[in-house]
Parts: structure tokens; C-alpha cells; sequence
């Protein structure tokens, strides 16, 4: 695109979550747009995202709100990607494979796929307390 998100007040980056029941579906649909203030779009070009799991077998239709939010659109590309988990912990077997990334556009699931990942292959709850927040900190 080559404007921001119409009624965002020219937000340069902009996360919008439709609610599921909203627009009458059993899953919300994620709109994430961003630009070349985080380094992924050249000055004056927006790239927009739409993401929800797919209910029928016409998903563009599906996303259909979240388009209608995004004013003109330059070049759209429409992807459909399964979602795969694994088929055991990796506890037997010391695999740890993660599940694919989900439709949710602020990674919530897959931190919580993580920090399962960790638990399940030290057996311990990651420790936040020890992370090293500052440059000086590792020292």
C-alpha cells in the first residue's frame, strides 16, 4: 500500500484484532500493518497482513473485514498455510519440535509453544528473573 490504514491517524505500524463475534466467526481475524519505521517497507510503502484460521473453502472471503479496513491496496497476495503440531512431547525420544505459527498476529501462542519446549526438555519453568535486561548487565 502507499498510505497507512484509513481512521488510524496515520499510525506507521498498527495492530487491529476483529473480534470473532463481531463479524460471526469462531475465530478472530488479526490486520497488522507496518512500514519502513521497522525496517521492512521502503519510505512511503505499507505492508498489511490479514490473518485468521480458515472456516470455509473460500478464504478470501473470510478476510474480507480486514480488507475492507485497509483503503486502496497496490498488490495483494493471498496465502493459505496448514498448521502442523508434532506427534508426541519429545520427551521419550529428546525431539522437541515446536507447532507452526498460528494466525494470531503478537505471538502469544507461540511464546507459550516455547516456553512449553523448554519445560519439557529441562524439565524446570523458565526462569524470567534471569534474564539480563541491559548491555550492562551481562557484564
Amino acid at each position: 500500500m502507499d498510505h497507512p490504514i484509513p481512521n488510524t491517524k496515520d499510525a506507521l505500524s498498527t495492530q487491529i484484532i476483529i473480534p470473532q463475534k463481531q463479524v460471526g466467526r469462531k475465530s478472530d481475524i488479526y490486520v497488522t500493518m507496518v512500514s519502513s519505521t521497522t525496517q521492512v517497507a521502503s519510505k512511503g510503502w505499507f505492508i498489511a497482513m490479514i490473518s485468521t484460521n480458515v472456516e470455509t473453502d473460500n478464504p478470501e472471503a473470510e478476510i474480507q473485514p480486514g480488507l475492507n479496513l485497509l483503503g486502496p491496496i497496490k498488490q495483494k497476495f493471498l496465502q493459505v498455510s496448514d498448521v502442523f503440531q508434532p506427534t508426541e512431547d519429545g520427551t521419550a525420544s529428546q525431539l522437541f519440535i515446536s507447532k507452526s505459527y498460528d494466525a494470531t498476529s503478537h505471538f502469544e501462542t507461540t511464546c507459550l509453544d516455547v516456553l512449553d519446549i523448554f519445560k519439557r526438555g529441562t524439565g524446570e519453568d523458565f526462569d524470567f528473573s534471569k534474564v539480563k535486561h541491559t548491555l550492562e548487565d551481562q557484564e
